[in-house]
């Protein structure tokens, strides 16, 4: 049924409405609907630009950003959707101008679009900015549990440990049942070494609050080893179930290739070996008196350096940690890229030593720096 008697503005809170319920196509064909009505209404061109976004169609977003500032030049919506989109083409200065156009435009009591910027310039790894705009949320609602726990944890990613779980229990003394900055000061705490502080935090969750394995693994092995809770104990069933539930689920078909890929392997593996066998010793040859391959050197967001092969900075990293000597070099890797999904919801593999580090790179989590 056509809808062409909507206002501009019931356009705008039908599409604003089908964004939140995360049906990004069906805002988008509302907003045209009504941008083809009323061509010159400023937020529904900014309504399409953020749907754009959602779709990661940047161009395309950048592109009804700008059209929206054309119509009103100060909209801070605009302003904050046309910094985002630049940000994602790498136009990390030119963002910034516009961040900042929007705090001089007197904005700064706007705690949901100041939050909004800066969890933009946290995506990118623009933690200092991040850092400030965090904290002009906090000046303004100083009981807002959420903007403090999002200083927590920018604290955390700019290496400044301490001042991160001042902020998260900070959080957690305004609203104690702030789950989420819960968990995290409780990996935090794991992470420091404070492990029984992190099974403080941590055994005062449910399991439906955990939307990552990763504590319910370090909630489970503190209980083991801090509260001598045997395997098999029945307090431990709602978190093996959770953590049943978060696995993910394997599609048939991907199994079948992933068993006929394993067997393949298997029956050609020794035929493999062999042609290795016959090219190492050309190989060697061909290399001659070349210079062995530069080591690596990765830097973590510690500010902390680690040199040499890929699998020599992987296991400096663990030798690193507080439970080194509970875990193998494999087990690091799993926690470390559970813990990453945790931070960045970006999936970090595991099966080997560069590809971890590389996708910790991808993920903002260390720099790889040769």
């Amino acid at each position: 049924m056509s809808s062409s008697f909507l206002s501009s503005e019931e356009y705008d809170e039908r599409a604003h409405q089908q964004y939140n319920e995360g049906n990004f196509d069906g805002a988008l064909a509302t907003l045209h609907e009504g941008l083809a009505l009323y061509p010159n209404a400023v937020e529904l061109h900014v309504g399409v630009g953020y749907a754009r976004l959602a779709r990661d169609e940047y161009a395309w977003a950048r592109r009804s950003f700008e059209e929206a500032l054309v119509l009103d030049p100060e909209h801070e919506d605009g302003l904050a959707g046309l910094g985002e989109t630049l940000l994602r083409f790498g136009h990390v200065d030119a963002a910034k101008r516009v961040f900042a156009r929007v705090r001089a435009l007197g904005y700064e009591d706007d705690i949901e679009l100041m939050q909004q910027i800066g969890r933009a310039l946290f995506r990118e790894d623009e933690f200092t900015e991040a850092l400030e705009f965090f904290e002009v949320a906090v000046r303004q609602t100083p009981d807002n549990a959420e903007a403090v726990a999002l200083v927590g944890y920018t604290h955390h990613r700019l290496g400044q440990d301490d001042a991160a779980v001042d902020a998260l229990r900070r959080a957690l003394k305004i609203d104690p049942g702030f789950a989420e900055a819960r968990i995290y000061l409780g990996n935090l705490l794991y992470d420091r070494g404070d492990l029984e502080a992190a099974l403080y935090q941590l055994d005062q969750t449910q399991p439906e609050d955990h939307w990552d394995e990763l504590g319910i693994w370090r909630l489970i092995e503190l209980r083991k080893s801090h509260l001598r809770l045997p395997d098999g104990d029945s307090s431990f069933e709602p978190w093996e179930a959770r953590l049943a539930e978060l696995a993910p689920v394997i599609d048939p078909t991907d199994e079948m290739l992933n068993d006929l890929e394993t067997r393949f392997n298997e029956q050609d593996a020794q035929e493999m070996r062999e042609q290795l066998e016959l090219f190492s010793t050309l190989l060697t040859q061909l290399a001659g008196d070349r210079e062995p391959e530069a080591a690596h050197r990765v830097v973590g967001n510690d500010e902390r350096s680690y040199d040499g092969t890929w699998d020599e900075i992987v296991e400096q990293m663990r030798a690193a940690t507080a439970s080194a000597a509970q875990r193998t070099m494999q087990e690091f890797m799993q926690s470390e890229a559970r813990r990453g999904f945790a931070l960045t919801g970006m999936l970090i593999p595991a099966a080997d030593a560069e590809s971890f580090l590389r996708g910790c790179a991808d993920a903002g989590l260390l720099r790889i720096v040769h």
